[in-house]
């Protein structure tokens, strides 16, 4: 999987945010997190929403694909509270918020009826985890 973040995160630096494959038209944004174990910074590419009226705030989830665990940078970006992210061709810091209940669902929600692997994600998890959804805010 690294090698495949590596190719993502140089395809989104040098088009300016804009990635192909299996990411193509979809909403990129590079998360920079340090491990709360090895102090070690970490780039992670990740599809987010975009908040519906305020641009400084965008929603990433979880998924690891529909894995039974949780990735290690959504323990890592909760654990810190803060992260910095680079969205276009903007880098900027932002505060973490990890959603819950009713608001979390609808944001899911919201990201599967647009893109339908993330349906298929949860149906995976179902009875196993609830993938969590994270709010970054522009700081």
């Amino acid at each position: 999987m690294s090698d495949f973040n590596t190719n993502v995160i140089e395809e989104f630096r040098t088009n300016e945010g804009r990635v192909g494959g299996p990411f193509a038209g979809a909403p990129i944004v590079l998360v920079h997190h340090r491990g709360r174990k090895t102090g070690k910074e970490s780039v992670a590419p990740m599809m987010y929403l975009p908040h519906e009226s305020d641009s400084d705030v965008v929603y990433v989830f979880a998924s690891k694909g529909g894995a039974p665990e949780n990735p290690a940078w959504y323990h890592n970006l909760v654990a810190a509270g803060h992260a910095t992210v680079e969205r276009g061709t903007e880098t900027y810091d932002v505060n973490v918020r990890e959603l819950t209940g009713a608001e979390r669902d609808q944001r899911y929600a919201e990201q599967a009826g647009l893109y339908p692997g993330f349906a298929d994600y949860a149906v995976k998890t179902a009875g196993i985890r609830t993938i969590p959804v994270l709010e970054l805010t522009r700081s």
